[in-house]
């Protein structure tokens, strides 16, 4: 892996393992107070804390006061409720920060996780109320419970597991930072953390906000893919006209785009755009069967691209077609389209400098344009991808912790997704190592209907974070 952030060993404690009757008080604490930590997490996901300008924003606030009366249970009375503006000068979503400063000569860890949630979608697709959470078969089901109410409460848990176990003797330093706009794009997190960035400063940070390999196996994920986005616009005519008696010497502006779009892959599926980076492939694989299963894919489909599913996921570029502009089929008519366009998301791996990616998909798209039609690329968003050094002390003590929670070795895997205010955090805290952990399992179906949360393998990941906690605290 390539190192993210050098942490300083005077900073950060080297591994040190708590006595044996520490781990096992944590994992009866943990356990004893399994079924509270439940019941809290089910009363935030009754709270539908959208920060999607179209949702009810006082909810947000609910939910935001709800995550700081948790906090405040566990002992921890330096609570705050913060936000910082937009661009356009309206707020942004309420974060929920929280403090115990360190003792003399113990690090300082920041947990974060994010309270606000997906909108649930078609109500019809859900074999529950999303917002009406429910136990079966061993998982809890609802919009939320993993991503990432239930980040949320591990955190809570594991604070107060550690501090009943260990009492005064606890004195590593504690910031919790709840996040209440993620999944609007946390549009003023880079603001908030310039606004408050010597509160939030930390050695170590755990980002509660990914998932384990599958369930009885946890993961740290060790690499994210970076991401760019535009838009690519064609137009051939002036304004549209009847296909019929102008048909033939003008193809229609959705044809063409189709055609430019296709020459982004090769005949493989591979990402045919010249000049992006790959990384060295992963030294473990994604079994092909366990692939299928997890992204659901139909049967008998062959899969695109080259290499290791592990590689294709990871380690290379993978482009998609998220967005189109042209008559929806139930409004269609015998007309030439003057003008069509669509949105593009490319992943990029580690390593690979996002604006050389966007400066790349421009080259193409000014190579493959069509003579037939004007053609232009907007560029989008840029997130850079992620890498962190497993050898350090932190996540040493973190693969340490899952190992001893779940009883089986820990995968490092990366993965195909992005997290873009990585980037801000390893910018304004270099000396910081970055841990990102979650509670999902491929079957979480997070942003999806019937998201759920498996209850065993989240007291899990209550049991591996206090047991962090425990661990940088006899370093």
């Amino acid at each position: 892996m390539t190192t993210s952030s050098t942490i300083p060993e005077s900073n950060v404690p080297t591994p040190s393992q708590p006595s044996p009757e520490v781990v096992d008080a944590l994992r009866a604490a943990v356990h004893q107070d399994f079924d509270r930590t439940v019941s809290a997490l089910i009363e935030l996901v009754k709270i539908p804390g959208i920060a999607w300008a179209a949702f009810d924003q006082a909810q947000l606030d609910r939910s935001a006061e709800a995550v700081a009366a948790l906090i405040r249970e566990v002992g921890v009375d330096e609570v705050q409720i913060l936000r910082e503006n937009k661009d356009d000068g309206t707020p942004g979503g309420p974060a929920v920060v929280a403090r115990k400063l360190a003792a003399p000569g113990k690090p300082t860890i920041l947990l974060y996780a994010h309270h606000d949630v997906q909108p649930p979608g078609d109500s019809a697709l859900w074999d529950s109320e999303p917002f009406a959470p429910v136990a079966r078969a061993g998982r809890l089901w609802g919009r939320g419970v993993a991503d990432d109410k239930a980040g949320v409460l591990a955190h809570v848990a594991a604070l107060r597991a550690v501090s009943e176990v260990l009492g005064d003797d606890f004195g590593v330093g504690v910031t919790l930072f709840i996040e209440g706009e993620e999944e609007a794009g946390s549009p003023t997190f880079r603001r908030f953390l310039e606004a408050h960035q010597e509160l939030l400063r930390a050695e170590v940070i755990v980002v509660a906000d990914s998932g384990n390999w599958k369930v009885g196996v946890p993961a740290l994920t060790t690499s994210l893919r970076g991401l760019v986005d535009g838009v690519v616009e064609v137009e051939v005519l002036d304004h549209s006209v009847h296909s019929g008696m102008f048909g033939g010497p003008v193809l229609d502006a959705p044809t063409q785009l189709i055609r430019l779009l296709a020459t982004f892959h090769d005949q493989k599926g591979s990402v045919a755009i010249e000049g992006l980076h790959r990384a060295a492939d992963p030294e473990i694989d994604y079994q092909e069967a366990d692939f299928r299963a997890d992204a659901s894919v139909l049967d008998g489909q062959e899969l695109s691209g080259e290499g290791s599913i592990a590689a294709r996921l990871w380690s290379r570029p993978a482009l998609s077609v998220i967005g189109f502009d042209a008559p929806a089929v139930a409004v269609s008519s015998n007309t030439i389209q003057a003008r069509a366009a669509a949105k593009i998301s490319l992943r990029l791996a580690p390593g690979q400098v996002p604006q050389d990616a966007m400066d790349a998909i421009a080259a193409h798209v000014e190579k493959h344009a069509p003579k037939t039609a004007q053609v232009r690329f907007v560029p989008g968003e840029q997130g850079n991808a992620f890498a962190t050094d497993t050898a350090a002390p932190a996540a040493q003590n973190m693969l340490w912790a899952l190992q001893t929670a779940w009883g089986v070795d820990p995968v490092e895997a990366g993965m195909g997704g992005s997290i873009p205010f990585i980037a801000d955090l390893t910018e304004l805290y270099p000396t910081a190592q970055i841990l990102i952990t979650g509670v999902e399992d491929p079957d979480s179906r997070a942003h999806s209907a019937n998201e759920s949360l498996h209850l065993a393998e989240f007291e899990k990941a209550v049991l591996a974070e206090a047991l962090l906690l425990a661990r940088l605290n006899a370093g």
